[in-house]
């Protein structure tokens, strides 16, 4: 029998933060939780800290960096995804759903060539235990590609899906609703002159037009019929929500204006933003501030997004900068919400039968210290 004893921690628990707590671990489950210290030999003394659940990421794109360090070059995938592991472990991810993108938008991107060698890797990792963290997979379905339904075919059968997302990046409408920001990012990213642009931009509409309601169709009944949960990215009107409220998602990523986000919400839609855009204060893309969604109390999970530190980092800046936002409800945004939006009824919180997913934290007046990491009782990080 495996047990830990963590003690003299500040506790985040649903909905109160017990100072000076006591939580016992055995076998990988939380079975005791008290208010008083413990004095029990080997005992893990927190000195104040924090102790929070390991975080739960939804969306996080960040193993693209370690397999394309630079432009044009790859780092085999195996290798990639064991450094991925490591940095999201390091920054208290202990549940961590790998977003890779099933279908693409431009001719250069290399996303496609590497999607099958990811999932190769990621499952190879897994059978070997070499992972620290918890790893499972996000498709994010482009729905204007035309080649979706030959791609999207063989990877639903795969295993440990956990999410399926509906994106659709045509230029004028959701995410790119100011097109000066679309030549923005796609000039930066490929290198396009103006003309290459508005070529780029003007197939894009029509590939629009042609493919993504047919492919929405498809990417939603295929979810559906093995019971996976369903996303809608960047949702703008109400139009849109309408949309994903037939459709049956669970979850609003990136909503782009306050009236997708707060009838996201009103629907049943667990609004996710990102921690970039919580710890910036204002989205790269020139949509709506994701702290202004807290104030507004529809903002419901946290994804780090493109970077992986920002989980925690995001969590508590808002509960910092947002007035009304207890540091329970800004865990829990990162922890038992998204856990519970896809379906881990085991982990997000610390209460007795959960997992011993957990995290000790070391608030600064700058980047928060994540001191050590354990899931399932054992010691990642």
């Amino acid at each position: 029998m495996s047990e830990q004893v963590f003690t003299n921690a500040r506790v985040v628990l649903a909905n109160i933060v017990l100072d000076s707590g006591t939580v016992v671990a055995r076998d990988g489950v939380i079975v005791e939780i008290d208010t008083r210290l413990s004095h029990a030999p080997g005992a893990f003394d927190f000195g104040g800290d924090l102790l929070i659940p390991g975080m739960v990421e939804l969306h996080t794109d960040n193993v693209e960096r370690h397999i394309m360090p630079r432009p044009g070059t790859t780092w085999p995938a195996d290798a990639a995804m064991l450094a991925h592991d490591r940095e999201i472990a390091a920054s208290g991810i202990t549940t961590v759903l790998n977003a890779l993108c099933v279908g693409e938008v431009h001719s250069r991107s290399a996303r496609l060539e590497i999607l099958h060698d990811l999932y190769a890797a990621m499952e190879a990792m897994r059978d070997a235990d070499a992972f620290k963290a918890d790893h499972y997979i996000h498709w994010r379905c482009e729905i204007s590609y035309g080649g979706l339904r030959d791609l999207l075919g063989p990877l639903m059968d795969y295993k440990n899906i956990r999410l399926v997302s509906v994106m659709d990046h045509t230029p004028g409408q959701r995410q790119f609703m100011d097109i000066s920001r679309y030549a923005e990012y796609y000039q930066g990213k490929f290198n396009m002159s103006d003309a290459e642009l508005q070529a780029f931009v003007n197939q894009r509409r029509a590939d629009q037009e042609k493919f993504s309601a047919s492919n929405r169709a498809m990417v939603v009944g295929w979810s559906q019929d093995r019971g996976i949960p369903l996303a809608s990215h960047d949702d703008a009107t109400a139009a849109h929500v309408s949309e994903a409220v037939a459709d049956k998602m669970a979850i609003a990523e990136f909503p782009t204006t306050v009236e997708a986000a707060r009838a996201s919400h009103e629907n049943g839609l667990a609004v996710l933003m990102g921690g970039p855009n919580i710890v910036r204060g204002k989205s790269h893309s020139g949509n709506i501030a994701a702290r202004e969604l807290g104030a507004l109390g529809v903002l419901d999970i946290i994804s780090s997004d493109y970077v992986p530190a920002s989980l925690l980092y995001g969590a508590l800046t808002l509960e910092r900068e947002v007035n009304g936002v207890t540091l329970p409800q800004a865990i829990a945004t990162v922890t038992r919400n998204p856990a519970r939006a896809c379906g881990f009824m085991d982990r997000g919180e610390i209460a007795i039968g959960q997992r011993a997913d957990l995290v000790r934290v070391r608030p600064t007046n700058r980047a928060p210290v994540v001191r050590d990491v354990w899931r399932l009782g054992e010691k990642v990080a």
